[in-house]
């Protein structure tokens, strides 16, 4: 069994819980995969699957990726190139291991109460100064001061007379693989293959994303006692 599936952010929500608490909720597209190539550790050093994104509109596609596509038996117009990533196995191959061409879907990978990881990128926020950037606090607002944004000394002129490596300074901001850990799966709707987890997910609405299960996934905190004896019996 994969470790993941590919898909898209559709947007941002709210779901409430059985208490009537308003949760923030993001929605996403999860599939269907198709698996393109099958990777083992006889033949390739490690095993892991690669699969490809089945969406409505065609993707374009050069000629040598099309042969790749046509080895696994995958219709070179499903699969989009920009969605065709390699995801770990979690369970020892066997005799009943994904093969080439095979489809992966969300339902048998997820289920609600499940926790899981979503692996994009963030949204992209061009060149940027330092207190926007990095939260510099800037200088002082009165006027006359001359110094409302700007990030300050950055080194010594004796010596070393550089800029030492790694000084945050202005530059350009966001567009980084971003990894949100640890959100928990609200809904899964297997006839549209949606995903309903609590929380934000990195990226804008439409960005493709990697849904994977739990690096880390929290322990679940334990019920509360309700009876007074054995609240007793506990402090005891």
């Amino acid at each position: 069994m994969v470790n993941g599936i590919l898909g898209r952010k559709i947007g941002m929500t709210q779901v409430f819980d059985p208490n009537g608490r308003a949760l923030p909720a993001t929605v996403l597209t999860a599939g269907p995969c198709v698996v393109v190539q099958r990777k083992t550790a006889e033949r390739d050093g490690y095993d892991a699957v690669q699969l490809g994104l089945v969406e409505e509109r065609p993707a374009r596609v050069t000629k040598p990726l099309a042969g790749h596509y046509r080895k696994s038996g995958v219709d070179p117009a499903q699969a989009r190139l920009s969605q065709v990533r390699e995801v770990a196995v979690v369970e020892a191959p066997s005799g009943d291991a994904l093969q080439d061409g095979n489809e992966v879907r969300v339902a048998s990978l997820f289920a609600a109460g499940d926790q899981v990881d979503v692996v994009g990128e963030s949204r992209g926020r061009g060149f940027q100064g330092v207190m926007k950037r990095h939260g510099f606090a800037g200088g002082r607002a009165t006027h006359g001061s001359m110094f409302h944004r700007a990030p300050g000394s950055i080194g010594q002129s004796s010596w070393p007379s550089r800029v030492l490596k790694g000084m945050r300074g202005p530059g350009r901001m966001g567009g980084d693989r971003v990894t949100v850990r640890n959100l928990r799966v609200i809904q899964v709707d297997e006839e549209n293959n949606r995903l309903v987890v609590n929380g934000a997910v990195p990226g804008a609405p439409g960005g493709h994303v990697l849904i994977r299960r739990a690096v880390a996934a929290r322990r679940e905190p334990a019920a509360p006692v309700q009876d007074a004896a054995a609240k007793k019996k506990k402090r005891n």
